[in-house]
């Protein structure tokens, strides 16, 4: 890109010094000249630090390398393995306990535990859906999944079928039995609510027999709206996550329920990580300015996006807060929007939106920090009309970070960027994604390094296991996928993950978080599933949509997070020795054809994922696997999928004509499976000629070479190889 201005030493990308000047820096007292030789000062303290730890990392590798050689095989000797990595410092001591002391968090954080979506921020229409996705219809999540049963006429049809409608009103009077029961009797009983008092307004239940009730809990009824006399809407709270009840006796929901209710609306997504990182594709800086852009656009509450549905023009935007009545007569708001944080990304990358003084591309993850925080001083100043933390917090989470080192440099990263823009020590707060294995088994001493501005741990099974294949690389085969997931090694790093956030003080205080349910179309799978994470002690857990996160909704007011967390804190925390417990092959037998399947699904999971990716651009979608399930996928489960075939080929299970005869093959069926996308370039009949089939083969083929086993560097390449040939 020749198209760049100067600013002291840095050359900056015209497209975002514009974006810097005209819309993110007016409005916050920080002139264009001032900020970008703040960013060079931090850039020419801490490129070098950053740069050093990347060298350690690889460092380590080697060394790790060279004992799996020496000692192939299931780890005889435990204790013996564990003085090796303290050698080599990949595992450190934990130091003293303590508990973190961060301040300023939003209750959504906090104190109240719900669902969370993660979305792509350069889409702006996914983003918007997701800021909204606070509030959703659980009527529209039962009629519109599978879960509700379609049998004895009750599928889903053009017009709204009343049969459906009758199953899905009964489904959700009993999740409100649970949730906000009766003294007496139960929802679907119900002829009328009704509200009576004069000061403070209290509610009286009349059942269809003629008596009355009350809530057994009369707390749990805190608004309405409408008039006193026929409110339209009641206000519940249960486990600090609100329910409304609609009621209209004309609508056509409501006139056949005795009781006139038209709808019950459920606080959902109660937060959401807009992603600059794995699920999206930005590559260079024309991509970067679009993330930033769209960030900031949710930051000021200004941001709209214009599409074509159904043959119309509709425009999306911010919803507004939520305005009541309560119960003494007084205004009530409740916030109208998910609570927003921005997933910058980690150590590896660089990005030519900014050259430094020597022409080298910046480190992304200091660019990240440096903007995402600039943008959201219009939060902090309230410039527009809609807010996002009422604690004047942004809220980083930081993927990709490998032990207690990397950790304590993102935290003075933040305190560089909290000086160069003027904000109060511990503003921007980090969540820490417990993906990488050298984290996992570090994890109370990476903590202890944020301990004052950490709100966020998670688990996630496939970052997880791709870098615990290449960590492992040398010491063997792996187990098949399916096969990894039942040892020992993930059910201790679940538990473990949770056991130190609350050794460390987490509850009520910051997110211990889960994984994705990867089935967007399967929600009656996921509502017999996901419960499993509330009642693990996870006060969020991810989701694949805003539908999915009303179902999932459910489970939290089923569950009480924080009793569960008190119930969890005294056991026994996990075994160290079990995470550490390498899930290799061992004496599993493998027959030709379990091989020739795994690598099958290896293949074409990979394949869908990329040609979208290098092709498209689209770094989040949902992407059939060979069985014609459409499964949520990014990075995560590109870099399994690649390490794994990586790890067969290196140990002789698979060879490399086997490999390129499966993806020639795979390569067919994707195109097929991607027919009716009218924007979809196929791979086939010529796969020598396509960037994206070249750049699946560079993930296997090259794997074992890639930096942890990370896809960024190889798809960056090829990404920007394919919009350099449609320029």
């Amino acid at each position: 890109m020749s198209n760049r201005i100067q600013q002291g030493g840095l050359q900056v990308a015209a497209s975002l010094h514009a974006l810097v000047d005209q819309q993110i820096l007016p409005g916050t007292g920080i002139d264009s000249a001032t900020f970008w030789q703040r960013f060079e000062t931090i850039l020419n303290e801490l490129a070098p630090q950053n740069k050093a730890l990347l060298a350690k990392r690889d460092a380590i590798q080697v060394k790790l390398d060279q004992w799996y050689q020496q000692n192939q095989g299931p780890i005889q000797d435990m204790d013996s393995y564990k003085s090796f990595l303290r050698e080599i410092e990949y595992l450190v001591d934990e130091g003293a306990d303590f508990s973190i002391g961060t301040q300023g968090v939003d209750a959504e954080i906090a104190t109240v535990a719900g669902p969370q979506l993660v979305v792509p921020v350069n889409n702006a229409r996914f983003a918007l859906n997701a800021a909204n996705a606070r509030w959703g219809s659980l009527f529209d999540a039962y009629y519109g999944t599978d879960a509700i049963d379609d049998s004895e006429g009750a599928e889903k049809t053009a017009a709204y079928n009343p049969v459906r409608g009758e199953r899905v009103v009964a489904t959700a009077q009993a999740f409100l039995d649970g949730a906000i029961p009766l003294a007496e009797g139960k929802h679907a009983d119900v002829a009328a609510y009704e509200l009576t008092g004069d000061s403070t307004m209290s509610l009286t239940v009349k059942l269809q027999d003629g008596s009355q009730t009350q809530l057994q809990d009369s707390a749990k009824f805190i608004g309405f709206q409408g008039d006193a006399a026929a409110p339209t809407l009641l206000l519940f709270v249960n486990n600090g996550l609100h329910i409304e009840v609609c009621i209209d006796r004309d609508s056509v929901i409501g006139q056949s329920n005795p009781a006139g209710i038209k709808d019950v609306v459920l606080e959902s997504a109660m937060s959401t990580i807009m992603d600059c990182e794995d699920s999206v594709a930005a590559v260079d800086a024309e991509d970067k300015t679009l993330v930033y852009s769209n960030w900031l656009g949710l930051m000021k509450g200004d941001l709209s996006e214009t599409f074509e549905k159904g043959g119309k023009q509709l425009t999306r935007r911010m919803n507004p807060d939520r305005s009541y009545t309560a119960l003494d007569g007084s205004d009530l708001s409740l916030h109208g929007r998910s609570l927003l944080l921005v997933r910058n990304v980690g150590h590896l990358m660089t990005n030519d939106a900014v050259l430094d003084a020597n022409g080298d591309e910046v480190p992304e993850g200091m660019l990240d920090a440096m903007i995402t925080t600039a943008c959201a001083l219009h939060d902090f100043n309230h410039t527009g009309d809609l807010s996002n933390s009422r604690q004047n917090s942004i809220y980083i989470v930081k993927p990709k970070m490998h032990g207690p080192e990397e950790v304590a440099f993102a935290n003075t990263l933040f305190s560089r960027v909290e000086t160069a823009l003027g904000l109060a020590p511990n503003t921007m707060k980090i969540g820490v994604m417990d993906e990488e294995r050298r984290t996992t088994v570090n994890l109370k001493a990476c903590i202890r390094e944020v301990k004052d501005r950490i709100v966020f741990i998670n688990t996630g099974f496939l970052d997880r296991t791709g870098d615990e294949i290449h960590t492992s690389m040398e010491a063997g085969p792996f187990l098949p996928k399916d096969n990894i997931k039942q040892q020992p090694w993930i059910a201790a790093y679940e538990n473990w993950n949770v056991d130190i956030g609350l050794e460390c003080g987490f509850s009520g205080h910051a997110q211990i978080g889960k994984g994705m349910w990867a089935m967007p179309d399967e929600m009656a799978g996921m509502l017999e599933a996901k419960i499993g994470h509330p009642m693990a002690g996870a006060n969020c857990a991810w989701v694949p949509s805003p539908t999915a996160a009303t179902l999932h909704a459910t489970h939290y007011h089923q569950v009480s997070v924080f009793a569960r967390q008190a119930e969890l804190a005294s056991r026994e925390r996990a075994n160290l020795d079990d995470i550490l417990t390498v899930p290799q092959l061992g004496d599993m037998a493998l027959t030709p054809e379990l091989i020739q399947a795994e690598l099958d699904n290896n293949a074409q999971g990979l394949l869908g994922y990329v040609v979208r990716w290098i092709n498209q651009g689209v770094g989040c979608s949902k992407v059939p696997d060979i069985n014609n399930v459409g499964l949520m996928e990014d990075r995560a489960t590109l870099r399994i999928s690649s390490q794994h075939i990586a790890n067969w080929l290196r140990h002789g299970i698979l060879n490399k004509a086997q490999v390129m005869e499966t993806l020639e093959r795979m390569a067919v069926v994707v195109d097929q499976q991607n027919a009716g996308d009218a924007a979809y370039i196929p791979m086939t009949p010529n796969t020598a000629d396509s960037i994206a089939f070249k750049a699946a083969c560079d993930l296997i083929f090259d794997g074992t070479a890639q930096p942890n086993g990370y896809t960024e560097p190889r798809l960056h390449a090829r990404r920007r190889e394919f919009k350099q040939s449609i320029a």
